[in-house]
């Protein structure tokens, strides 16, 4: 028998595991305390049991936390994309690990917690130069407490110590962006570079860089003149994967008589420039490539836009900041905020309301005037 059962007390019963050494061989007992009934506790047995003749049975006595994240990575590695479990592994490995990696599972409390995130804030950087900013250790705070609740469900924690902490409190950051005048700028001193095609559909589209990168020929309808986004490319280490769109589905998007003229032209250099090395462009051809028709990598675009605005006078901005302007100068003009919603692929219209609601109060000026002027102007034609 593996495991078994005895009654403590009315209510409480010891789960008695027979758990072999991994280094000897010979049998250890592993005992857990339980509350409930009879039936409840002979069902928690067999559940233990199960993990133990699968290899994940885990200790909760000796198991630490950053053995508990390593679990836990690996569980929700089949769950998110690469590029988000790189990022849980970032946080929980790299920055909360080094802090609360060697605490015990069940000896983990809400003060330690606690007290975690202000030394995380203080001297959180890996290079030893000050601390993480109040977003990074939010971040940390909102993927340990899924990993906990985790922990909660595979009875490995009584309760979520990290639903007791309180998550520092983050600054809405400033959104950079260019004005309608910068923007002209920006294109006419990228014009003969090899991005002026990616900055083009940033800027005057809204396309995000993984978006851009994943275009190929065949999601752009010259005639009509609007694109589909269906895929986006995203970058894990040197690998480049395509996948579904941030809002998980595909959208179209109107081009203006300039992109679309733009992208004639491009699509015909292209063209000839790739004939010239035995490359035969189709529709299946990515419209931002290398000379050889290769598609652009994420992290290239952006290392060449670093390069090439560091020569203009303009201000440093992320090449993302590109889209923000778009949605910036869209708002300004008056365009419905569902359009822009749409046109942007936000999810939903208050992601873009939420986002970029410092262009409201102008907006809201401008429609009390217009509203203001139409009363009057009724009221004259009624004297009249």
């Amino acid at each position: 028998m593996k495991g078994h059962i005895r009654e403590r007390s009315p209510g409480t019963w010891a789960i008695v595991l027979d758990v072999p050494d991994p280094e000897t061989g010979k049998r250890r007992r592993k005992w857990h305390t339980f509350k409930g009934t009879k039936r409840q506790a002979e069902t928690e047995c067999a559940r233990l049991i199960t993990e133990l003749d699968g290899g994940h049975y885990v200790e909760p006595a000796k198991t630490t936390v950053r053995e508990y994240f390593v679990r836990w990575l690996a569980h929700e590695k089949a769950n998110v994309s690469p590029k988000t479990h790189q990022r849980y592994e970032e946080l929980l490995l790299k920055n909360v690990a080094p802090v609360l990696g060697s605490i015990t599972l069940n000896k983990l409390s809400a003060a330690k917690i606690d007290a975690a995130w202000g030394q995380l804030l203080e001297s959180g950087r890996r290079n030893g130069k000050g601390g993480l900013s109040p977003r990074t250790v939010h971040h940390c705070r909102r993927v340990m407490l899924t990993a906990m609740d985790q922990a909660v469900k595979w009875d490995l924690l009584k309760k979520n110590p990290v639903a007791l902490t309180r998550p520092p409190k983050v600054e809405r950051s400033k959104m950079d962006a260019y004005n309608a005048t910068q923007t002209a700028i920006l294109l006419d001193e990228l014009r003969n570079s090899r991005i002026y095609m990616a900055a083009l559909l940033a800027a005057l589209c809204g396309l995000r860089r993984g978006e851009i990168l994943a275009l190929r020929w065949r999601d752009v309808d010259l005639s009509n003149g609007v694109l589909s986004v269906r895929q986006s490319a995203e970058q894990v280490g040197t690998e480049v994967r395509y996948k579904e769109t941030k809002s998980g589905k595909a959208r179209t998007v109107a081009l203006s008589s300039t992109v679309l003229d733009d992208l004639k032209r491009h699509r015909l250099a292209q063209a000839e420039e790739q004939l010239k090395l035995g490359v035969r462009p189709n529709d299946d051809s990515f419209i931002i490539a290398q000379i050889d028709g290769k598609p652009l990598k994420p992290v290239s675009l952006t290392h060449e836009w670093t390069r090439l605005l560091a020569k203009t006078s303009l201000p440093p901005i992320r090449f993302h900041d590109l889209r923000h302007s778009h949605a910036t100068q869209l708002l300004a003009a008056g365009v419905h905020p569902k359009i822009a919603s749409e046109r942007l692929g936000h999810s939903t219209i208050g992601i873009t309301l939420d986002l970029y609601s410092h262009v409201m109060p102008g907006m809201q000026a401008n429609a009390a005037e217009q509203v203001d002027a139409a009363i009057k102007a009724a009221k004259q034609s009624t004297r009249e």
